[in-house]
């Protein structure tokens, strides 16, 4: 079980470093291009973290339920929800947004996706907190599971 809760563990905090990253770095960075190269550099970015991100969230959270469930410690529940929570999130609150920005040109880029990709930021910095909250408590119920 100890391998497992690593693995919780490793793949919660990994989720978090790159939404970090995003949050705090990279889409900072990219809101100081000019509308249409801001447009462009975003959707390629996307598609290349999506597969990543929801797939270490998945990992995470299923790999704390077991965690959770053997071990009878309500930490890892609540870290797998938080690191789960990210799904229902997206899908629901950042994907409409998402699906707006994607079926956009470079010639359609102006003021409207700028100000959608400005809310996207400030959307995905939700997944950043869930994904620290869930990597904190999974390292403090490994730290605490003796």
């Amino acid at each position: 079980m100890f391998q497992l809760s690593i693995a919780a563990l490793v793949f919660a905090a990994l989720f978090a470093g790159a939404a970090l990253y995003i949050s705090l770095v990279e889409h900072p960075a990219r809101v100081g291009l000019a509308d249409g190269p801001l447009l462009m550099q975003w959707q390629p970015s996307y598609k290349r973290a999506l597969p990543i991100q929801s797939g270490l969230a998945v990992a995470s959270g299923l790999a704390g339920l077991i965690v959770g469930y053997y071990s009878a410690d309500w930490r890892w529940f609540a870290g797998s929800i938080l690191i789960l929570a990210n799904w229902p999130f997206t899908l629901f609150i950042i994907m409409p947004v998402n699906k707006r920005l994607m079926a956009m040109s470079e010639r359609e880029a102006g003021a409207g996706s700028r100000a959608m990709l400005i809310q996207w930021g400030k959307l995905h910095n939700v997944r950043s907190a869930l994904g620290s909250a869930a990597a904190l408590i999974f390292a403090w119920a490994l730290a605490g599971a003796g």
